[in-house]
Order: structure tokens, then sequence, then C-alpha cells
């Protein structure tokens, strides 16, 4: 589910000193690990870059290039908090985007960020084992969710539910993994 950005919110970006310079041509992302036991490291930095390229590529991703966006990498303790305070759901969740609202005129000039998708590490590996899923692959498509909310994807209805579902599988296919809602059961589509 798409929300907006807490102004109050933990400062969510690496050192900026140490980020490259945004690449024009691509989305960038901000990886950063809040909480929760995160394994892979580069490679999972690297596997959710393919998505944000793969996204960038894609039709429905053409607003997305030299824009930038954070990845949290957080815990069931943290999505079950920002669930509860900003959709009265207490309760862990797999993923929560947190669209960038412009504020002030500066924000809205700048226009480069689009916000922040949050994840929670116990409930990704528990789906990703439920599903007999590479877990990489399954943080790679939860990503993709959550930057598609902050574009402006959602699945309220059962049209846009359907829409967005097939945006997954093009960009996810594209980039060598399986369908992923193939291997979840009907009733969770």
């Amino acid at each position: 589910m798409a929300m907006s950005r807490p102004a109050d919110n933990v400062p969510l970006h690496a050192d900026a000193a140490a980020e490259p310079p945004p690449d024009p041509l691509s989305l960038n992302l901000n990886v950063s690990q809040a909480e929760g036991e995160w394994g892979g490291g580069d490679a999972l930095v690297a596997a959710i870059g393919r998505v944000a390229a793969a996204l960038s590529r894609h039709p429905a991703g053409g607003g997305t290039q030299g824009r930038e966006a954070t990845i949290v990498l957080g815990s069931d303790r943290l999505l079950r908090r920002l669930n509860a305070t900003y959709r009265g759901r207490d309760v862990p969740t797999n993923v929560l985007s947190f669209p960038f609202k412009p504020r002030a005129r500066a924000d809205r000039e700048a226009n480069r960020y689009l916000g922040d998708v949050v994840l929670a590490a116990e409930t990704v590996a528990a789906e990703a084992a439920q599903r007999r899923l590479e877990p990489v692959h399954h943080v790679q498509h939860l990503v993709l969710h959550g930057l598609l909310h902050l574009i402006g994807y959602d699945h309220e209805t059962e049209a846009e539910a359907v829409a967005m579902e097939r945006l997954e599988t093009e960009i996810l296919t594209a980039i060598g993994l399986k369908d992923p809602y193939a291997s979840k059961p009907p009733s969770q589509h």
C-alpha cells in the first residue's frame, strides 16, 4: 500500500559522501539496513539494483530515469510499527511504500526523490520459504512492488491489481525471474 512519508521519520539515507553521483538514465537507489537479519550483503544490493534498472528500461517506468528512492531493509517489528501508525493495522507486513510528497517549492522543483520502500526480513523470509522461492527473488519482487507504488500504481480494485501484477511479471521475467504470481496460491492473487 502506498503512503506518504512522515516528515519526522528517522533519516534513511546512506552517507552522501559515499554515494556515487546519480545516473541520469536510471532509477538510483539508496539501500539501507535499519533492522532485521538480512543476508547477502553486496549481492543483495546488486539484485535490488537490477530491479531498479529493469523498471527504468520498461515503458511503465519511464518517469523514473534520473530519480531516486530508498530501500530500507527492516524487521517485522519496524513494519508492524509503521503499519500500525500509518495504516491502523497492528501487524507486520512484507512491504510498505512511502511516496515522497513535496511540501515546499524547492521540494517540487527538485522532484528527484520518489520515496521509501521498507521491507520486513522475517515476513519476507517466511513468505519465500512458504512459496519455495529464492529469498533474493522474493526481495526483488517486493522491491519492484514497492517502487511501482511510488510511481503511482496501486491494487485497490481488481483491474488495478491485474495491471500491477502484469507489470511486475513483465519486469521480473525480463531479468530472468519466474512469474511471482505463478507460485502464489490463487486465494492470494
